[in-house]
């Protein structure tokens, strides 16, 4: 089986624009993601970006990128056209990685598809547990709910996800990659965004609404998406020292 990932990236994020291109170590965010989706070795890596800036600097750095248009709802939809305009037939298994998390476990990217294609599943994603108490509350961590007991073996079924919650059996924290099975992301694609989607700001609800199954693994690590500044300046103090 064949897999192809592809990072969804713009400049206009509401809370911190032009994040794509702040840098770490004199890498842009996006190249640093690029390289490290590349370096987990399972299969082509591009950017999706509907930003001119974004493609030059992947390209400047050695990576592949498509200039898609700025009117996709959602990065799955940006994915998606990438996707049409690589044209591409021989791909079974699309993964998308956030464009937003530098430090990105390389070998949770590499079991994620591992897990795919032992499990045969239509589609897949991450979780990691949970290490203080206020990150249930906090509606910028999104949680899962899982169906059955978590190990590193098992590859259970979300029934949930939410940004806030007072219950804490077997919920984790979902980590934003993806994997799908191409005829289930063109599915996804086909339904409109679902009311409690758009309610929850949440778009893997728009699968469960429709009843597509999403399997979770359990990660090695919570990576920090960059999503304030805050978040910004601590990771790119952590990665500083690597």
């Amino acid at each position: 089986m064949k897999t192809l990932i592809i990072i969804p990236s713009r400049m206009s994020a509401t809370r911190l624009p032009g994040k794509p291109l702040l840098k770490i170590n004199g890498l842009s965010i996006i190249s640093h993601v690029f390289k490290r989706a590349e370096s987990a070795n399972i299969g082509e890596v591009v950017v999706a970006a509907e930003d001119q800036e974004i493609i030059d600097d992947v390209k400047n750095n050695g990576g592949h990128a498509v200039l898609t248009s700025k009117n996709n709802k959602t990065g799955t939809d940006r994915i998606f056209e990438a996707f049409k305009i690589l044209g591409r037939n021989d791909i079974d298994l699309i993964m998308n990685v956030q464009g937003d998390e530098p430090d990105i476990d390389i070998n949770d990217i590499k079991m994620l598809d591992n897990k795919m294609k032992t499990n045969n599943s239509k589609m897949g994603t991450l979780a990691a547990k949970i290490p203080s108490l206020k990150m249930y509350e906090d509606e910028n961590i999104v949680k899962v709910k899982i169906r059955e007991l978590f190990n590193q073996n098992s590859f259970p079924q979300a029934e949930n996800f939410m940004r806030k919650t007072k219950d804490k059996e077997d919920i984790f924290h979902h980590i934003g990659i993806y994997c799908y099975e191409v005829e289930t992301l063109k599915k996804f694609i086909s339904f409109n965004q679902s009311k409690n989607e758009l309610k929850n700001r949440l778009e893997q609800l728009r699968a469960l609404d429709n009843n597509i199954d999403i399997n979770v693994a359990l990660a090695n690590k919570s990576p920090i998406g960059v999503d304030t500044k805050e978040d910004y300046l601590a990771i790119k103090k952590i990665m500083k020292y690597k």
